[in-house]
C-alpha cells in the first residue's frame, strides 16, 4: 500500500467514476507510453497490478491490458469488475477464449501463465484478499447486482513444458 492508496480507494468510490472510465484508461495509456511501460496508474496510486498479454478471441491479435490484481503467493487474483458496469471487460471475454497469456515481468519479460475461472469457496477466499487491497470490488459488486457476478480469475505460472516434460 502506498502513500495514495487511500485517495485512490476515495476516488475510486465516486458514483459517477465509471463514466469516465475510457479516458481514465487513454491516460493510463499515455503514461505507460510515456514511461516506457515501467509506470501505470495504478502503480502511481500504490496499488499491485499486471500487464496481461492475450489474445483477441476473434482477430487472434495480442491484446495488452493492466488491471489491478491481488498477489497471493506466486499466483494473481484478477477480477472483471468493470467499476461494476452491468457489462463484463472485453478482456475477460478474451481471457476465458484463450489457450495461453502471459503477464509482463518487471524486467519486461513474458512470463507464461495458466488461468483458471474460480467459482465457490475457491472464489469466496479469492474475494477477501481481492477486498484486502481493493476495497470498492464491494462497492462494484453492489453496482453490478442483478446483472452480472464479477468474474474472478487465478493466474498461475505455465508448467514448464521445455524438452523432457510432459
Amino acid at each position: 500500500m502506498g502513500l495514495l492508496t487511500p485517495l485512490a480507494v476515495r476516488i475510486g468510490s465516486i458514483e459517477w467514476l465509471p463514466r469516465y472510465l475510457p479516458w481514465i484508461v487513454k491516460v493510463d495509456d499515455a503514461v505507460q507510453k510515456v514511461s516506457g511501460g515501467r509506470v501505470d496508474l495504478l502503480d502511481i496510486a500504490g496499488l499491485p497490478s499486471i500487464t496481461m498479454v492475450i489474445a483477441g478471441r476473434k482477430s487472434g491479435i495480442e491484446r495488452t491490458t493492466t488491471v489491478l490484481a491481488a498477489p497471493d503467493g506466486d499466483d494473481w487474483i484478477v477480477a472483471g469488475s468493470y467499476f461494476g458496469n452491468p457489462k463484463a471487460p472485453a478482456w475477460v471475454y478474451n481471457l476465458r477464449a484463450a489457450d495461453s497469456l502471459s503477464i509482463v515481468g518487471r524486467a519486461g519479460t513474458m512470463l507464461p501463465m495458466v488461468r483458471n475461472e474460480l467459482d465457490g469457496v475457491q472464489r469466496a477466499d479469492a474475494w477477501a484478499t481481492l477486498l484486502a487491497v481493493w476495497p470498492n470490488f464491494e462497492l462494484y459488486e453492489r453496482r453490478t447486482a442483478g446483472h452480472r457476478i464479477i468474474p474472478l480469475f487465478r493466474l498461475s505460472p505455465a508448467p514448464d513444458t521445455g524438452p523432457g516434460q510432459d
